[in-house]
């Protein structure tokens, strides 16, 4: 699987898809939903689809396919490859969601949980699919959140397709199980591969399999924090993990905001508030670039200063 297009910026979302087979423009298509990475603190969340012909459905059986977390590596690898070899009746697409998209998606002031995220991300797959001419007839869908409300939710937004919202989908159903495989893979890949944009040097990777209750994962973790900027965007910031290894082990940060005077906290701990950092100075910026360098955490991720609010 080739995700160079995400590897040259994983800092953001990214769509791969494979080429559209041209009986799924003629013929009545069933199409199946699933994830992979939704729990781990590490690496992306890839939402992925597959489909083929509701004629074809018997053929995809031959394939073997089954849910990936009962596979080995190798065979997910393997099944991918014969999908992906299949692409007369069998086309796919992921969503990869990359950790700073979930980590700012989920902090930001209005509220976008994971299950809204989750949402918008296979509403946007099917209307892809839709979009590229698939003839949609049936659509399978492993749950998020509450089965009978998604379900609902997606008959509304597609009215004319047929939606079945079951949990453990991917077992039951080998269209989803189809999906599965795909969006595994994909996370797969891309963890074992990471790109550190932040240009860390010589980073340990041998961070086990990104899930909070893996001892390897939990020693990366210790092992990478930087007491003053954190994690590098490899590492989810919204996740319950990474705030408390934050709050126990980086240095306190005191913020201003409309329910706490951060400026008079910061004072009597006889420490600086964070907002006093952005505050427009005497000197102009022209001044600032020649008396202090710009820390590359900045630079790396093409932030400027402000001289006003």
């Amino acid at each position: 699987m080739d995700l160079g297009e995400f590897e040259a910026d994983n800092s953001v979302s990214c769509r791969l898809a494979s080429a559209i087979p041209d009986v799924c423009k003629t013929e009545d298509c069933c199409l199946g939903i699933d994830e992979a990475g939704r729990g781990p603190v590490l690496g992306p969340m890839v939402y992925g689809i597959c489909f083929c012909p509701v004629a074809k459905k018997e053929d995809l059986k031959d394939l073997k396919v089954a849910d990936s977390k009962t596979l080995t590596e190798a065979q997910r690898e393997d099944l991918f490859r014969k999908l992906d070899e299949a692409k007369s009746f069998v086309g796919w697409a992921l969503q990869i969601l990359s950790p700073n998209t979930i980590s700012t998606s989920m902090l930001q002031r209005s509220k976008y949980n994971l299950n809204a995220l989750s949402h918008d991300a296979a509403i946007g797959l099917v209307q892809f699919a839709l979009d590229s001419g698939v003839q949609l007839k049936e659509v399978f869908v492993d749950t998020v959140g509450p089965a009978e409300k998604y379900q609902e939710k997606l008959s509304q937004r597609f009215p004319g397709v047929e939606v079945t919202v079951r949990p453990k989908a991917d077992s039951l159903f080998p269209i989803v199980s189809a999906a599965s495989i795909c969006a595994k893979v994909a996370r797969d890949h891309s963890v074992k591969d990471w790109n550190f944009p932040e240009d860390l040097g010589e980073v340990d990777a041998d961070y086990g399999s990104g899930y909070p209750n893996d001892p390897k994962t939990k020693a990366w973790l210790l092992k990478e924090l930087d007491p003053v900027f954190g994690y590098p965007q490899f590492v989810r910031f919204s996740w319950s993990t990474t705030q408390t290894l934050l709050d126990s082990k980086a240095v306190t940060v005191h913020w201003d905001d409309d329910e706490e005077d951060g400026e008079k906290a910061a004072a009597r701990q006889n420490n600086t508030s964070m907002l006093s950092y952005f505050k427009a100075g005497s000197k102009t910026s022209a001044q600032q670039s020649n008396t202090h360098q710009t820390h590359r955490f900045f630079t790396e991720r093409r932030l400027q200063s402000l001289a006003t609010l």
